[in-house]
């Protein structure tokens, strides 16, 4: 527990140097990744990210020492290049962009793992730890490693911010930029420069290989929660920004585990449980909601038999056993069951010894589900010009999600129809 409190504490600089250093890194490429996920270019980040090696080993071997701000800069021309060729051999070739990724990404990964052997058995006195560039080392972070991540974060915020509605439509709708005269192709420059600048703020902490899940994991879990690009943008922020916490934290309390890799399974735990748990998005939720629909189906076809075999007489008071009503449903008789138990809690339908027949409430709610069915099936007929005996089976599947609003609406424009296309008389309520 004393631990626990140290660290929270935050009285010691080292601590808050690694904090502070891991969730700007990751707060920072997060916002960009959102627009790279909105994309569909999730690759790219990949691509940059094994790529910025050579330019951190040219740049070592300019400095003849490990100098953080140069070695960024070499990281960044590198992982620039990178993109630029890759959009080349593209363009012009028959190579898909995939391919070419690849391609570059081996090329470019390889060629750094040759340069970093090099440098090791060159007898460069300050080479030790210059691998930590493939993994991370966030436990090394120091005051001027903080200034120098602030900065890049400050401008990767300002520009995002600068550039929100153009990225905002260039991702959700690139031909209509181009029509409205958006310069498109300096956009998409703009947004490779933030991603490798992102990419390389993050070589320090969480290393070569690992930064892409940084920058794509917090924005693909993000997408779950809300459907406003400001909220994701919000929330894919504030995602990276504790996997840098929880990162930093689990370094703390078990010394031995590194701080970057952590981070990355900090984000996608955070990731995974948005895929099953989120609400709306969430499979947890989806597959609940199509649950409860199908409850909600089965009882609204249960009462739509009880209407069909009390329309010909004008008898909706009938009792009816359970074979009966599934000649008109071939359903699972536990399935149906289920369903006439659940109507009848509803206080909908009734028992009388085996057999069932529809309350008062019942009868209002059959007559109003045969109704949306016989107004869809005469939409369609009138409006979709499909043939009368194709449309039984669409709107089986309508009538169980038509609201109020849309059943006025129907009426209007349908002209306050007596019958369906079949010449059934459509029921008033």
């Amino acid at each position: 527990m004393q631990a626990v409190i140290d660290f929270f504490s935050f009285s010691d600089p080292n601590i808050r140097y690694v904090v502070l250093g891991s969730m700007l890194l990751a707060a920072s490429s997060a916002i960009v990744g959102v627009f790279i996920v909105l994309k569909k270019k999730a690759l790219i980040g990949d691509a940059v990210s094994h790529s910025v090696l050579p330019g951190i080993c040219a740049a070592f071997l300019f400095a003849g020492n490990k100098n953080i701000p140069l070695m960024i800069i070499g990281a960044f021309i590198s992982g620039w290049l990178a993109i630029v060729i890759i959009d080349f051999i593209t363009r012009n070739s028959k190579i898909k962009k995939d391919a070419a990724i690849s391609i570059i990404l081996t090329v470019f990964f390889g060629l750094g793992v040759v340069m970093l052997t090099h440098i090791q058995h060159s007898g460069y006195a300050s080479q030790s730890g210059l691998e930590s560039f493939i993994f991370g080392n966030a436990a090394a972070l120091i005051g001027n490693d903080v200034i120098v991540f602030s900065i890049i974060a400050i401008i990767l915020v300002i520009t995002v911010i600068t550039f929100f509605k153009e990225f905002e439509l260039t991702a959700f709708d690139e031909p209509y930029a181009k029509t409205l005269g958006l310069p498109v192709s300096r956009l998409e420059l703009l947004l490779t420069t933030l991603t490798v600048l992102a990419v390389v703020t993050g070589i320090t902490a969480v290393g070569v290989v690992l930064m892409a899940a940084m920058l794509i994991t917090p924005a693909a879990a993000a997408r779950f929660w809300s459907d406003n690009i400001r909220k994701i943008v919000i929330i894919s922020a504030c995602f990276g920004a504790f996997s840098g916490l929880a990162g930093a934290f689990i370094s703390y309390m078990a010394p031995a585990m590194p701080t970057g890799p952590w981070m990355v399974v900090a984000s996608s735990f955070i990731a995974f449980f948005s895929f099953f748990f989120a609400p709306k998005r969430g499979s947890v939720f989806l597959w609940w909601n199509k649950r409860q629909h199908l409850k909600t189906t089965d009882e609204e076809n249960i009462l739509k038999i009880f209407y069909q075999l009390g329309e010909p007489s004008g008898y909706f008071e009938g009792e009816y056993s359970v074979s009966k009503l599934m000649e008109k449903r071939t359903v699972g008789q536990d399935r149906f069951k289920s369903a006439l138990n659940r109507l009848k809690g509803q206080n909908l339908i009734e028992r009388v010894g085996e057999d069932w027949l529809l309350t008062k409430k019942g009868m209002k709610e059959s007559a109003r589900i045969v109704r949306l069915h016989r107004l869809w099936e005469l939409y369609l007929t009138k409006y979709m010009q499909m043939p009368a005996h194709k449309v039984h089976e669409n709107a089986e599947m309508i009538e169980h999600v038509l609201t109020p609003e849309l059943e006025k609406e129907l009426e209007i424009q349908l002209g306050f129809p007596d019958r369906d296309p079949h010449e059934s008389v459509i029921p008033r309520i």
